[in-house]
């Protein structure tokens, strides 16, 4: 049984909104619960936290909606900064009235103002369009107090999401309670701005998601810019949780090792057994990803035209929204493919999905951890894969799938048809695949981060105090 040290547990997110920002949300939610399995705060989980400026009534939409789709242990304690921004008889709550000094708006900027319960201003952002650094302005951010006056400023995002957390923190010690807190941080903007936070009973552990390069996504290609000032900071988190091996290797081999530095994988339950083929539908081959271009449906759509060629009967549903839909099924429908490649948007019942299905297919040019892919091994099915960081790779190579050069759409083509047609390779890579996916289950994921809760514990916080 993992037990982790005895402290407070908060995981920051930017958002957690149902049904957006893909296998994100879903790892984040998943980790808490994980946590809340392990014994965290007596099985209640840590609290969930997040920063986006969403109306109340939003955020108790999305509550239920993860509450309905058993995705959070206790709704309750998830908490959202503007929802308690405000004063119930006006103005800014309290303690951002504290933590805002004398200032005024930016007249060069416009502002988005957040209202409290009777209409009036309580928080003015400002608006900085166009720039994907947003986040990291100074430009002030304005605090009113009950009668629509400005009671002050704050310096930027970052001081305004460090006096909240300073807020929550405070509440948790509010009975005198000197436990120190673990803070995960999720999210790559918020991170770059948490470094500010010294509070010394505090340690920061910022979690990973993605990948840090630029294409071909090689040990030594170009940083991804939003990723540069970053590694910049990434000293002063206590820990860095890297969900793969291979990333966390590339990582040190390029910036230098660190104890910092640790593998925790996102863990996904895997099945007790090998599951039965009776549920599968004979050829037809699924995808779960954001239609997005960094998934490279269209190699999967060519490819799998081919494939109907040699196996008539193949189906491939595809399972998710984006920015990619309307182009991908104009080259369905240019090739004739539409009673063979289906777009099925979202599915609330992934477990359903890959239970149906003889293969899963990922053409994705780089991957975090690959959640879908570990989902699909973890119910027994075989995964055909472009051999790309930092998932598939390290995934698949310890069984259950065929991995094929990066962007070999013919290479792709051949793998289905022989996990399709050949129904020994089909069991063994079902057997492998369980087995596979042991490795990143929930109770390896816990260990992982337990033992990182209790290092960042044992060692004085890096950041000043």
């Amino acid at each position: 049984m993992t037990e982790f040290p005895d402290a407070e547990y908060l995981v920051v997110s930017s958002r957690l909104i149902p049904d957006h920002d893909g296998g994100y949300t879903l790892a984040t939610l998943a980790r808490a619960r994980q946590m809340a399995a392990a014994g965290v705060h007596d099985g209640a989980g840590p609290l969930l936290l997040t920063v986006d400026p969403g109306s109340p009534v939003d955020h108790a939409r999305h509550r239920a909606a993860f509450a309905g789709r058993d995705l959070v242990v206790d709704p309750a304690r998830m908490r959202n900064l503007f929802d308690e921004a405000t004063h119930p008889h006006g103005g800014a709550a309290r303690w951002l009235r504290d933590a805002a000094h004398p200032g005024d708006r930016d007249p060069a900027l416009e502002y988005r103002e957040v209202r409290d319960a009777v209409g009036g201003p309580a928080v003015a952002l400002p608006v900085i369009a166009g720039d994907p650094d947003w986040h990291i302005s100074d430009a002030p951010v304005a605090v009113y107090d009950a009668h629509g006056g400005i009671a002050g400023v704050l310096d930027g995002f970052g001081a305004l999401y460090r006096a909240w957390l300073a807020h929550v923190v405070a509440g948790l010690r509010s009975d005198g309670s000197e436990r120190p807190v673990v803070v995960i941080c999720e999210s790559r903007q918020l991170g770059e701005l948490l470094v500010g936070w010294d509070d010394p009973g505090v340690r920061l552990v910022h979690a990973i998601h993605t990948v840090h390069l630029e294409p071909p996504y090689t040990p030594d290609s170009a940083l991804n810019p939003l990723w540069t000032r970053w590694f910049t900071v990434a000293e002063q988190f206590d820990a860095v949780l890297w969900p793969t091996a291979a990333q966390r290797a590339d990582v040190t081999e390029r910036f230098g090792d660190s104890d910092i530095h640790v593998v925790v994988p996102h863990g996904v339950p895997s099945a007790a057994s090998v599951p039965g083929d009776g549920d599968r539908v004979a050829g037809r081959v699924v995808m779960l990803n954001r239609l997005a271009p960094g998934k490279r449906i269209d190699h999967a759509v060519r490819a799998f035209s081919a494939l109907v060629e040699r196996v008539p009967h193949a189906t491939l549903d595809i399972y998710g929204d984006g920015p990619e839909r309307a182009g991908l099924q104009g080259l369905i429908d240019a090739a004739g493919m539409e009673a063979h490649i289906v777009l099925r948007g979202a599915t609330s019942d992934p477990a359903r999905v890959l239970r149906e299905a003889s293969a899963f297919l990922s053409t994705s040019a780089y991957e975090g951890q690959g959640l879908s892919i570990v989902e699909a091994l973890a119910d027994g099915c075989p995964v055909v894969a472009y051999a790309a960081p930092y998932g598939p790779r390290e995934l698949l190579g310890r069984g259950g799938g065929i991995l094929v050069a990066d962007g070999d759409e013919g290479a792709l083509t051949d793998a289905l048809e022989r996990v399709l047609g050949d129904p020994e390779l089909h069991h063994r890579l079902s057997v492998e695949a369980v087995r596979s996916a042991r490795a990143v289950d929930p109770e390896h994921a816990m260990a992982a981060l337990a033992q990182a809760a209790t290092d960042v514990l044992a060692r004085p916080p890096r950041r000043g105090g």
